[in-house]
């Protein structure tokens, strides 16, 4: 296992990486014909060759690059080289729009844009097209792979072929001398926090404070065995700081693989292809997984949902500290084998943990995979953190908590009970606001807008957001996220939004699940959600109730702009869509 030394950067580090493990398969992309590795010394020198070629351009140290594209090998070799000649990586979501492109490029004042083909080259092309001044495009695809572009077509003055710059050996290698003159504290990317309450602000992120991540996640790995023969499956956009972090520079400090995933709607099948031991993801991909897993197993009903149901039900108990009785025992055993191994082979037989972040794990779904045997271990941070401030530990894991700091980190509330963290891992501010700096950095702390409890044993608990928490007319103070986990859990709610400032009780909009839409006539399906939302209720306090709501006109995507592109509901945005029909609740 690598660790690091001031001296080193991170470049260094996956080039020492390199040379230690040569010919290891390192990155995998599947295609037409299967899936198709490249080695780290495969990666090395097409990092090297594109780094040169960047140089040749004129791209040096400090100039911002864009880059935008599905997971692919490309994408961490752009990033690779773009960092490891001192340039500063700008990752932008294939979800963005032309205007957020805009955006992004004109505010990092971006000297070069590398993206994928297809529909987001079309879009980050547009983009560029916009900007005053020039900047280079280079697509990770052919040409016919923007669609608005032609070989012939003279707006395409500028492209530059990926495949040809990794391939060719540039006039000079600079990796090395550049590498020589880098500083743990210098800037090595800007990720664009994802606005959910509007425009994104660039964090900037060291060496360092990446680092810092890495060797923290690494001893909590390292606690649970999974740091040998690693292999992680890829699916979180890299993009996402915490797949940046976690999904890439740690994987490529441990020696370990990194497979690509197809897409969301392939998770399933590439989970048993690839039999990973690490996957990270967001709470969205687990419930998307209890979805499947509990329709699947209802859908065969009789015995299979029988054993399947006492699995659960042994599972929860024992997690609860609960002794079985004897007979409960044998069931269990019986389970175990004929549920719970199963289940592990469906998830590729490997898996060592799920690690959840990004946002707050529903607890009853963490409790439903970990009564599986399946463990999940729960973890908070923010970009701002690169990302990672806390998390589960392997052997003492509480889901319903975010777990302890991890190594290198210090937390502390302060008197309004907001959490504050501190340490090596913490942003060197926003890209040109220094007022938003100001605010969130203070004395060292980084405020992080979470209001939180922490026990004796340091363990973390999310208590809502700051700018979220609901003042009803009572002035009783809601964490709306605490009531849209119990929403959601119930089958027949796929997405809900909670609203009530300033009103006298709780009111919700509900996206229904398919087998509700599917009932078709609206009356039915209001019927469905009533009886959905009055179990939820059970579980909730009385201010916590829900007593109204409407039914949502659509679904909340990333493309409707009602979620951000890490799938956090954006709440200014539905309120506004639906203001009028909520308003009409409280009449």
């Amino acid at each position: 296992m690598a660790h690091y030394i001031d001296e080193a950067n991170l470049g260094r580090s996956f080039f020492e990486m390199a040379d230690r493990h040569a010919s290891k398969p390192l990155l995998f992309d599947k295609s037409a014909e299967g899936w198709g590795h490249q080695t780290y010394a495969e990666i090395a020198i097409k990092v090297r060759n594109l780094a040169g070629h960047l140089h040749q351009m004129g791209i040096g140290v400090s100039d911002r690059v864009v880059i935008c594209g599905e997971n692919r090998s490309e994408w961490a070799i752009a990033d690779l080289a773009v960092l490891s000649m001192g340039a500063v990586s700008v990752p932008a979501y294939t979800t963005n729009t032309v205007d957020d492109h805009n955006y992004i490029i004109s505010h990092s004042q971006a000297s070069l844009v590398i993206c994928t083909g297809g529909m987001t080259g079309q879009r980050m092309y547009e983009a560029v097209r916009n900007q005053k001044s020039h900047v280079p495009f280079i697509c990770f695809d052919s040409l016919e792979g923007v669609q608005t572009l032609s070989v012939d077509d003279a707006s395409t003055e500028g492209f530059v072929p990926f495949s040809r710059l990794v391939a060719e050996q540039p006039a000079e290698d600079i990796i090395d001398t550049a590498l020589a003159a880098q500083s743990p504290d210098d800037m090595c990317c800007i990720i664009y926090t994802s606005g959910t309450g509007g425009r994104p602000k660039g964090v900037m992120l060291t060496h360092r404070s990446i680092q810092s991540n890495i060797t923290a996640a690494m001893e909590l790995l390292a606690e649970g065995g999974a740091t040998d023969e690693a292999r992680f499956l890829s699916l979180l956009p890299l993009s996402h700081s915490y797949e940046h972090t976690a999904g890439m520079y740690l994987p490529f400090q441990i020696g370990a693989e990194v497979w690509y995933c197809e897409g969301a709607d392939k998770i399933a099948a590439n989970l048993e292809e690839v039999g990973p031991t690490v996957m990270t993801a967001v709470p969205r991909l687990y419930e998307v997984l209890h979805d499947r897993i509990t329709k699947g197993v209802k859908a065969k009903g009789g015995l299979t949902e029988t054993l399947f149901t006492q699995a659960v039900r042994l599972g929860r108990k024992k997690l609860a500290g609960e002794s079985l009785s004897v007979l409960e025992s044998l069931l269990d055993r019986l389970v175990d084998r004929l549920v719970r191994t199963k289940m592990k082979k469906r998830l590729g037989g490997r898996l060592k943990y799920f690690v959840s972040g990004g946002a707050a794990l529903n607890p009853d779904i963490g409790h439903f995979f970990l009564a599986l045997g399946v463990d999940i271990l729960q973890g908070y941070g923010q970009t701002e953190a690169s990302p990672l401030i806390s998390a589960n530990r392997p052997h003492k894991i509480r889901i319903e908590t975010v777990g302890p700091a991890v190594g290198g980190v210090e937390v502390k509330l302060s008197d309004g009970g907001e959490l504050l963290a501190r340490g090596d891992c913490i942003m060197k501010g926003y890209w040109r606001d220094e007022k938003a700096t100001s605010e969130t950095l203070k004395q060292g702390w980084l405020y992080t807008g979470d209001l939180a409890e922490i026990s004796d044993d340091g363990y973390i608990s999310i208590t809502g957001r700051k700018k979220d928490i609901i003042v009803n007319s009572g002035g009783d103070n809601i964490a709306p996220s605490r009531v849209e986990a119990q929403l959601t859990i119930e089958p027949e709610i796929e997405q809900v939004m909670v609203s009530g400032d300033k009103r006298p009780y709780l009111a919700a909009v509900i996206v229904p699940s398919e087998d509700v839409l599917k009932l078709g006539e609206t009356k039915a399906q209001k019927a469905a959600i009533q009886a959905a939302v009055t179990r939820a209720n059970e579980r909730l306090s009385q201010l916590e109730k829900i007593r109204k709501f409407i039914i949502a006109s659509e679904a909340f995507t990333v493309d409707n702009s009602q979620m951000t592109p890490t799938l956090k509901v954006r709440r200014h945005i539905v309120g506004d869509l639906y203001k009028s029909q909520l308003d009409a609740l409280y009449r």
